[in-house]
């Protein structure tokens, strides 16, 4: 089975790092989800901070306790998990998601994941695990291309056209020997998640996996996430899952929009 692309360090926002909060940004988006540890030396790498202001804001940093020291270097700290945690929106939607999900999984014994649509990208921010586990390219917090994912082409195909021709044209890289990189056959399988309301992969984010997702939609259906439903191709049969992942996005979106109609009340 195919392994899964090293890990990359997210693209920091657009900040000055001629300001100190330009310079806190560029440190903490430097680590990935992966980085146990870091040495000073590498964070100026991603960076391209000076040693001597480098130093200064990893130290404030450790002393804000959003970095720890460890044997190799640095981390992210276990706050900065929990401030991302109270973020309302995310947060919401894991508590409505999370038993759906866990349903899902009950009924496919499969690997289940939720995510969100950021830029031209996947990030996962829910996964649980089959009772048969299937190696998958997917971690929380990692990112994949929307293109050759099944959550990322059931956001993809609930998007405005405009991010269609973005993706296009930033290039539909081959990740293995299946993934679609013809414009025209991506475009027909995103009318297609349009017309049934599931996405496939097959085999085109890693060899051997097969996946279906379904979008999370809000009332002017609009994506707000996707579910969806993973396992390998030894097994797992995605087209008999159609309507469990269909109820459970479904199940999720209604969910959110009757404590939205509840809070506005």
């Amino acid at each position: 089975m195919q392994r899964p692309d090293p890990p990359t360090v997210t693209q920091a926002p657009a900040v000055d790092t001629d300001t100190v909060l330009g310079k806190v940004v560029a440190v903490l988006f430097a680590f990935t989800a992966d980085d146990a540890g870091v040495p000073l030396a590498e964070i100026g790498r991603r960076t391209g901070l000076a040693k001597g202001t480098l130093h200064r804001v990893v130290g404030d940093l450790v002393a804000a306790r959003l970095l720890e020291r460890t044997a190799n270097g640095y981390r992210l700290s276990g706050l900065v998990f929990e401030l991302g945690m109270r973020a309302s929106v995310e947060r919401r939607l894991l508590e409505v998601a999370t038993p759906f999900m866990e349903d899902l999984r009950e009924r496919t014994h499969e690997t289940v994941h939720l995510g969100l649509l950021e830029g031209s990208e996947v990030v996962y921010v829910a996964k649980i695990g089959g009772h048969r586990q299937a190696a998958a390219p997917s971690r929380l917090g990692g990112r994949m291309p929307l293109y050759c994912t099944a959550i990322g082409k059931a956001l993809l195909a609930n998007s405005p056209p405009q991010l269609f021709a973005d993706v296009v044209a930033a290039g539909l890289v081959r990740k293995t020997p299946r993934t679609i990189t013809a414009p025209g056959l991506l475009r027909r399988q995103l009318d297609r998640v349009i017309e049934t309301g599931v996405a496939y992969e097959r085999e085109e984010s890693a060899v051997g996996l097969l996946c279906i997702a379904a979008p999370v939609l809000d009332t002017e259906d609009h994506p707000i996430a996707a579910i969806s439903v993973t396992g390998p191709v030894s097994r797992f049969h995605p087209e008999r899952h159609v309507a469990a992942v269909r109820a459970a996005a479904a199940g999720v979106a209604a969910t959110l929009a009757r404590r939205s109609s509840m809070r506005r009340s």
